[in-house]
């Protein structure tokens, strides 16, 4: 790899973002920052405007706009500020990128994610629900722009790498019999139905294996982060749901597994650190050095699976009937889980009840074909609004 490759993070103050960029740091000959955008975390951005000095750096509004140029000037460094969406889209479909990695969290992703797409770059996908709320659109737009679509989350990026290059002809045409979608089980995953009322966020967030974002990590608890995985996995690699397997596995050393119908299984492990997928689909086809320690098996010394509990953790139950359903029942249970989620957190709601509102926003919105960008979000706004309904009605 002779030329250097310009690099746009979105999300950069997030988890992926950091281990985004502490994987190009190790690698100035090959990984240059074009951008970087943030949300509310604006000293740490221009922390990393500072050291990273990338062309441009985006924020939501006009006010941490002038915030950030205030102290970019005051340290000397030429960045120009943009905000909002539209400055979001503008630094992921900019003619000089290369590659985008798109860790927006949440549906405040979409659109720049789309954007990147439908400019044909190298996308590096680590926000899930772009494909969740907009499955088909979004397969169609990389096939029709031809850009490269690299998944980010450990699951899917062992996926793609214990799958055969061709596999885009059809997972029958390589032989592929199911994808086994490894999952924690998250910090609960040995809680009783009855203790699950009385969890704290702080609880929620506190991941046995993982350091992530607060959304993320209460996703991950209440299995929800896994049924959107599945959702994922299912677009990704053009997979009925039917063949998608989630398999509880304590140690998240085995990252997913690929069955064969030849009775192979291949398995990606690798220590739980986000810089191994990241570094593999920044260098992809090629390989770099991540950062990461070799994994030491001896000091693992087993691997435990189990069969996911869908009664204590319902939201994967919802999910997988999501995924069966199609349509527009992915960007409802999205939308739902995004308001419910942000509900517990806030100390509204108590842990079950996330599933308890995510089950019935789905059951009120029927479920119906989303032909265009405009349709999605109609889908996901009628979703939010009985997710409010629900909290009002229960006086929340």
């Amino acid at each position: 790899m002779s030329q250097v490759q310009r690099i746009t993070v979105l999300g950069a103050t997030g988890s992926i973002g950091l281990s985004t960029l502490d994987v190009i740091a190790c690698h100035p000959d090959r990984y240059q920052v074009f951008a970087l955008t943030g949300y509310s975390r604006l000293e740490e951005l221009l922390a990393l405007c500072l050291r990273h000095r990338p062309a441009y750096a985006v924020v939501p509004d006009a006010r941490s706009a002038s915030r950030l140029r205030d102290g970019l000037v005051a340290a000397g460094c030429d960045c120009e500020v943009l905000e909002g969406e539209a400055g979001l889209c503008q630094v992921a479909c900019a003619s000089e990128v290369d590659a985008v990695m798109a860790a927006i969290v949440g549906a405040a992703g979409l659109r720049p994610t789309l954007a990147a797409v439908r400019a044909g770059k190298k996308v590096l996908l680590a926000n899930k629900e772009a494909l969740v709320m907009s499955g088909a659109l979004f397969m169609q737009a990389v096939r029709d722009s031809g850009a490269v679509l690299l998944p980010i989350d450990s699951e899917h990026n062992a996926i793609f790498q214990c799958l055969p290059g061709d596999y885009s002809r059809g997972l029958a045409q390589v032989g592929v019999r199911r994808i086994l979608l490894t999952a924690s089980g998250g910090p609960f995953r040995d809680t009783s139905a009855a203790a699950l009322m009385d969890v704290t966020p702080e609880q929620a967030c506190a991941h046995p294996n993982w350091s992530m974002g607060r959304k993320i990590s209460v996703d991950s608890a209440s299995m929800m982060n896994k049924g959107l995985e599945l959702i994922e996995a299912c677009w990704l690699f053009d997979a009925a749901p039917s063949i998608v397997e989630v398999v509880v596995h304590p140690q998240s050393v085995i990252h997913s597994l690929v069955d064969y119908v030849d009775g192979s299984v291949l398995a990606q492990l690798g220590n739980p650190d986000m810089r191994t997928p990241i570094a593999n689909a920044l260098a992809w086809p090629q390989r770099i050095d991540s950062g990461v320690a070799p994994l030491d098996l001896f000091a693992i010394a087993r691997l435990d699976f189990q069969t996911p509990d869908e009664q204590r953790f319902p939201c994967l139950r919802l999910a997988r009937a999501a995924a069966e359903a199609g349509n527009s029942a992915p960007a409802v249970l999205n939308a739902a889980n995004e308001v419910a989620v942000e509900a517990f957190l806030q100390g509204r709601i108590r842990f079950p009840e996330i599933a308890s509102m995510i089950e019935q926003v789905l059951e009120q919105e029927p479920v119906v074909a989303l032909a265009s960008l405009e349709a999605v979000f109609a889908a996901d706004q009628r979703a939010r609004e009985h997710a409010q309904a629900w909290l009002r009605r229960h006086g929340r």
